[in-house]
């Protein structure tokens, strides 16, 4: 056997053993999935319970609810932060596909402010419009849009999840 063709032999051999080999290093850095948590929203029609991401880093607050095609009926992405957010800081739906409702919610989870957000379809993040709370907040929570609307939600109600420090 000659010798080119016996490098060829070995290195097809070879290669299964490196298909099992972890690439990791090869793949671009995505942000860890957010734990899922369930939250009750109360308002005037009684308890209203979702099951809801958590975004907590800023990797995963980036990304948010980024091209996804749904959200289940009774899910959201609820986002964290550990300072109070100012009144001018706000979201936008850049590479969002489905509309939005959004919740600004203070330290002790009560609804500050909330927003209605439609799918911004530019391919440049400039020409999407940005959602500001106009209050300052410690979370925001983001469900499918009219559902605030549906269970007669509004600014005021209260929002509980394990884990928070205050109650309302």
């Amino acid at each position: 056997m000659n010798p080119t063709r016996r490098v060829l032999l070995k290195g097809a051999l070879a290669l299964p053993f490196f298909s099992l080999l972890p690439f990791s290093w090869l793949q671009a850095d995505e942000p860890p999935q957010p734990a899922v948590t369930r939250l009750v929203i109360h308002s005037d029609q009684g308890p209203q319970r979702l099951e809801v991401e958590v975004a907590r880093t800023p990797a995963q607050r980036r990304q948010g609810l980024m091209e996804r095609d749904s959200l289940a009926p009774r899910s959201g992405m609820l986002f964290r932060y550990a300072e109070d957010q100012p009144p001018e800081s706000a979201f936008w739906m850049y590479r969002t596909r489905i509309p939005l409702d959004i919740a600004y919610l203070d330290e002790q989870g009560r609804i500050v402010a909330i927003d209605r957000m439609s799918p911004c379809e530019s391919e440049s993040a400039a020409d999407c419009p940005s959602y500001p709370a106009g209050a300052s907040y410690r979370s925001a929570l983001e469900v499918n849009a009219g559902f605030f609307a549906e269970h007669a939600i509004k600014v005021g109600d209260c929002v509980s999840w394990p884990g928070l420090e205050g109650i309302c």
